[in-house]
């Protein structure tokens, strides 16, 4: 288990037993609460002048969180209305607390307690609704969203579901500050794009609790697989570094090209690339230190197979979805080696996926994006859920592209990836990123660590790119990304939305 807490993605059920467990080691509810609350206040302060200030406040702890937010603003001298949801006396505990410090009026929340607003502080509901938004309580959201009001949400936008990143009914926020850790519906989509800027605040929770808390869901990021990095040793030769074998196929020849300097650039000693026959001419003129020889017939692959000091395989990119493909695919899982199948190589098992998932008998990683996924899995789930499920049945580990990739073992283990910017949607960005995977475990990487070390490397070399990125550009910019892991304990921070 990943024993990186910083990383901590927790469940809505996971962070209400950290509170318990906080308070049972002596910190009060009322004191997480202020804590939270001024966590708030600061960030709102921090990023604007005083304004009017609406705060919508809900009947649970998120309403008593906006409370302490009013109260705060308005000691800085903010002028501050608040509305509640429901009667204030039926609020209890630590809301009821800190809403019996509120000395101004308290009116009934609707859409006209918008009125004169220029801030609007969600703490309706936070990740504390497990049902869609409904009432006057979306009503009022959909209002301050139709007038353009600057909202700023308490823990995550209400409506916003915090395990999944589902959106049951809010609107986007252009800051949501939230406790302790994030929770999986900050990264994943749509959860990711609602929230806006994300700020974690430290309340006082104590690190300990993760002694009772079993987390297994990370956001990506070097902390976790740097240290796992293949690192060259002084007497290293080429044959040390490992050797990348992919097949490309034909007449789509640039997909499979890319995935292999992208294998060459995250370090491989050797690369090769087998190939059709007549498209020979086409890739040994276009790649001078990635090796590339011919495959005529199936024996002509299994030939090759039968070296073993090809370290990992790839196929896929470019590879067609013909019964070739299928028969290449099956005979590189046979060896039960470090396999990534992308593209084709998935597609091609369409009408029978168990007959892949019957032939994954070694380290394997599938890199499917939505459409590839749906044609060998089920997809009537959240992405997280969905993509732990695919993990099982397969017994490979998952690699679900999107703006919010998601990494999965068959153990259950995830890794949400938050630093893709929105410049690798382009063509040709998913076959760059199977060949670094296959780079990387060439090496000897584990494969799940390789998986999501990969995921974060391909989002960093979009990054330092910036407008206008092809595919082509992200192998080149890989050696600066393995720079900068190397020299500077100060890594790419990943995402637009997080501070």
């Amino acid at each position: 288990m990943i024993q990186y807490t910083d990383n901590a993605l927790l469940t809505v059920g996971q962070m209400g037993e950290a509170d318990r467990l906080t308070v049972a080691s002596g910190i009060s509810e009322i004191a997480l609460m202020e804590n939270a609350g001024h966590a708030v206040a600061q960030a709102i302060m921090q990023r604007w002048t005083p304004r009017s200030v609406i705060v919508l406040c809900g009947p649970g702890s998120n309403g008593g969180d906006g409370f302490v937010v009013a109260r705060r603003l308005a000691a800085a001298d903010w002028p501050v209305s608040v509305a509640l949801l429901g009667p204030v006396d039926q609020l209890w505990g630590a809301a009821a607390h800190h809403a019996s410090l509120w000395r101004e009026p308290i009116e009934s929340l609707t859409p006209d307690s918008l009125d004169g607003a220029e801030l609007v502080i969600d703490a309706i509901f936070g990740a504390g609704l497990n049902c869609p938004l409904e009432g006057i309580a979306a009503k009022t959201l959909s209002a301050a969203a139709e007038r353009k009001l600057t909202i700023v949400a308490v823990d995550v936008p209400s409506g916003l579901m915090g395990d999944t990143g589902e959106n049951l009914g809010g609107v986007a926020a252009a800051l949501t500050v939230t406790c302790f850790r994030k929770k999986p519906g900050h990264l994943l989509q749509p959860g990711r794009a609602l929230c806006g800027e994300l700020i974690v605040a430290d309340i006082g929770t104590p690190a300990f609790v993760f002694e009772e808390i079993k987390v297994d869901v990370f956001e990506n990021g070097p902390t976790l697989w740097n240290a796992l990095l293949p690192q060259l040793k002084d007497d290293d030769n080429k044959y040390d570094r490992g050797h990348a074998l992919l097949v490309g196929g034909y007449p789509a020849m640039g997909a499979a090209r890319m995935a292999a300097r992208a294998a060459a650039r995250s370090g491989a000693g050797l690369t090769t690339i087998a190939v059709p026959e007549n498209a020979l001419p086409t890739y040994a003129a276009t790649l001078t230190s990635i090796m590339v020889t011919p495959l005529v017939v199936l024996d002509d692959l299994e030939k090759l197979l039968a070296d073993k000091r090809y370290s990992a395989l790839l196929i896929g990119p470019g590879a067609g979805t013909g019964p070739t493909t299928r028969a290449y695919v099956l005979a590189m899982l046979k060896t039960a080696r470090h396999t990534v199948l992308d593209a084709d190589a998935l597609s091609i098992f369409r009408d029978d996926p168990t007959e892949l998932f019957g032939a994954i008998c070694g380290p394997c990683v599938l890199t499917p994006n939505e459409g590839e996924f749906a044609r060998l899995f089920d997809v009537g789930s959240d992405k997280l859920t969905r993509a732990r499920a695919a993990a099982r049945t397969s017994g490979a580990i998952i690699v679900l592209k999107g703006s919010d990739t998601v990494i999965v073992a068959p153990d259950g283990r995830a890794i949400v990836n938050s630093n893709a910017p929105s410049t690798l949607a382009t063509a040709g960005a998913g076959d760059v990123l199977s060949g670094i995977i296959v780079g990387l475990l060439a090496q000897g990487m584990d494969p799940f660590m390789a998986a999501a070390a990969a995921v974060w490397l391909h989002g960093a070399a979009a990054r330092i790119f910036g407008p206008k990125l092809m595919a082509e550009d992200i192998p080149e910019l890989l050696p600066a990304v393995f720079s900068q892991l190397q020299t500077s304990h100060t890594f790419i921070r990943n995402a637009p939305c997080t501070r």
